[in-house]
């Protein structure tokens, strides 16, 4: 990709080798910046390359820590609008605040409206990201977004196993229309997991719709948070003589108790994407495997870059 006059790629300190991948799957040197600390904490950002008139790219997850890595986006952002870039877009591979989508309460605030407002104003033109947590996420922001699904990555990973006597379960009824996808690229059976809510932070897989017994199941979500729901259906459809368990995600966020959740769970293999760099204590999963979207990424940033469709990505166009 011969246009490094043009275009510039920059990346924040959240996920560096994806940056890196990303960049050489588009045979480009990624964009020089400065970042550094203040002695009291604050974030200073500063543009070592020329970016006037030129196509920048900030990619930056809003992983933990969550804000740090949010408001370091911002300031790339801001910094490279005041440095005269012709277009900046925000490459947000696992966008933060998502699931604060709505008020569902009194007296909360919709946090994902708010960040998507802050962006806009730090200056960013477009959005591009991956299975938001939300599909209408995109109606919060006033610029374009391209919004991305890692499907095709995962149902490639899957169908090279060619698993045999496959049933989708879906661990809850909110994940159903991502589990049907799922059953008929891979052609699968479907099940359902009903559930109970306990308590405010307690919930119980109670019942399967669907048969697993005997099959070798697989379980596909947009994260894997606190696994709690996940590993909650694991333990049930084990229990009901499933065979082999495989649980996959775009985005590994792994917080709270998720990695002992896990491994204490009978998951023969999580499969999560490198949307969010994995910290040294999540290594320690058992039989965890991770895809990267680099190359997705990469071609999209590309088709922005030359005004050509994104969507085409997932219509084999």
């Amino acid at each position: 990709m011969n246009v490094n006059n043009e275009i510039k790629i920059f990346g924040g300190s959240s996920n560096p080798e994806l940056t890196k991948a990303i960049c050489k799957y588009l045979d480009l040197d990624q964009g020089k910046a400065k970042i550094a600390p203040f002695p009291d904490g604050e974030s200073f950002i500063k543009i070592e390359d020329d970016v006037r008139g030129r196509d920048c790219f900030v990619i930056q997850s809003t992983c933990a820590p969550v804000d740090g890595n949010l408001m370091e986006l911002l300031i790339f952002l801001d910094c490279l609008k005041r440095a005269s870039a012709r277009r900046v877009t925000a490459v947000v591979p696992y966008f933060g605040y998502a699931r604060q989508d709505r008020k569902d309460e009194g007296r909360v605030p919709i946090t994902a409206k708010l960040v998507a407002n802050i962006i806009s104003t730090a200056g960013a033109d477009r959005v591009l990201s991956i299975d938001l947590h939300a599909q209408q996420m995109q109606g919060f922001f006033d610029i374009p977004v391209d919004h991305l699904m890692a499907e095709p990555v995962l149902v490639k990973y899957f169908k090279e196993k060619e698993l045999k006597d496959l049933t989708i379960v879906s661990p809850d009824v909110g994940n159903m229309k991502t589990a049907a996808r799922y059953a008929r690229e891979l052609g699968g059976d479907l099940a359902i997991i009903h559930k109970k809510r306990i308590n405010g932070k307690e919930i119980e897989a109670e019942e399967i719709i669907g048969s697993v017994e005997g099959r070798n199941v697989l379980m596909c979500d947009d994260m894997i948070s606190t696994a709690g729901t996940m590993c909650g259906a694991a333990k049930l459809v084990r229990e009901r003589g499933a065979k082999n368990i495989i649980a996959g995600a775009t985005h590994g966020v792994f917080a709270g108790p998720a990695v002992e959740r896990i491994n204490a769970a009978p998951f023969d293999e999580v499969i999560v994407t490198d949307t969010i760099p994995l910290s040294d204590d999540v290594k320690k999963i058992k039989n965890l495997k991770v895809l990267t979207v680099s190359k997705m990424l990469g071609e999209a940033i590309k088709r922005i870059h030359c005004n050509e469709s994104i969507s085409c990505m997932f219509k084999g166009e």
